[in-house]
C-alpha cells in the first residue's frame, strides 16, 4: 500500500475530528481521484507512491487552472476557494523544482542522450528522459519550454 495514500487518509480523519470542512472536502476529493485512478483501465490495481504523486500533481494543476478561470470570470470567492484547495494538495507534493534546477536537469538529459545538435527532433526523447524526474515537482509546460529553449 502506498504510504502517501495512508497519510492522506490519516489527515482526512484528523481534519474531520477538527471539523475543518475545507480540508476534509479537499482530502475526500483527492482520495476519490486516487480511487478512480486505481479502477481505471481494464484491471484494478494498487497505486504506488509515484502514482499517487502523479494524481496529486494533476489535481493541484486543476485547482490552479480553475482559480485562474474564476479570476478571469471575476469570481474572486471561487478563485480563493480553489487556491485554498491547491495549497492543501501542495502539502502532500514533493518540494517543487526551481528554475535553475529545471535548467540543469534538461541540460544533463541533453548531454546524456547526446542530442545537442539534433534540434527540435530530439524534443520527445529529452522530454521522455526528464519527465520522470520532474513529475509532481514541476509544471510540464515549464519543462517543455526549457527543453525547447535549449534545443532550439
Amino acid at each position: 500500500m502506498a504510504l502517501l495514500k495512508d497519510r492522506l487518509r490519516e489527515e482526512l480523519t484528523a481534519s474531520m475530528k477538527a471539523r475543518d470542512e475545507l480540508r476534509s472536502s479537499t482530502l475526500r476529493m483527492v482520495l476519490t481521484a486516487l480511487t478512480n485512478a486505481e479502477v481505471a483501465g481494464k484491471q484494478a490495481r494498487e497505486l504506488s507512491d509515484d502514482d499517487v504523486t502523479a494524481v496529486l500533481a494533476s489535481e493541484h494543476k486543476k485547482r490552479r487552472e480553475s482559480a485562474t478561470a474564476f479570476d478571469q470570470a471575476q469570481r474572486p470567492e471561487l478563485a480563493a476557494k480553489e487556491r485554498d484547495e491547491a495549497a492543501i494538495i501542495a502539502e502532500f507534493l514533493p518540494e517543487p523544482l526551481t528554475e535553475p534546477e529545471i535548467v540543469d536537469l534538461v541540460s544533463a538529459a541533453i548531454t546524456d542522450l547526446g542530442v545537442g545538435g539534433d534540434g527540435m527532433r530530439a524534443m520527445g526523447r529529452v522530454m521522455g528522459a526528464v519527465t520522470p524526474q520532474t513529475t509532481g515537482r514541476a509544471d510540464g509546460g515549464a519543462v517543455s519550454a526549457e527543453v525547447r529553449r535549449q534545443l532550439g
